[in-house]
């Protein structure tokens, strides 16, 4: 979901469970024509849905990325799934910007965080 060209300050916080993430691991193609602009227009999308707690990237220089969407609820989840402008969106990264990718999708119970003072 991200190209996260700058590196984040700190992951994600902990949140008071339960929350939902969505695990998105995917082997991007050599051809990434227009993916940075509808990366961008896909977290604005995201940070507008009520409910939406974040998300942590990572990126290999091979091009195996990891994002992890975090949400409240299930309804939070299921807005992003179904958003329209979402979906066009990963059609088009189906036909040309993926190689491969899976998606999971967890309801966490325990969570807990550390910052070094």
């Amino acid at each position: 979901m991200s190209d996260h060209s700058e590196a984040p300050v700190a992951p994600v916080q902990a949140f008071e469970p339960p929350y939902y993430v969505a695990v998105f691991t995917a082997l991007r193609t050599q051809d990434q024509s227009d993916y940075s602009e509808t990366n961008a227009r896909m977290e604005e999308l995201v940070n507008d849905i009520p409910g939406y707690l974040g998300m942590d990237h990572a990126q290999t220089p091979g091009g195996l990325g990891i994002t992890v969407g975090y949400f409240r609820d299930a309804d939070a989840l299921t807005q992003w799934r179904t958003n329209a402008e979402h979906r066009s969106a990963q059609k088009r990264g189906r036909a040309d910007w993926y190689e491969s990718y899976t998606l999971h999708v967890a309801k966490v119970e325990r969570s807990h965080g550390f910052v070094r003072a």
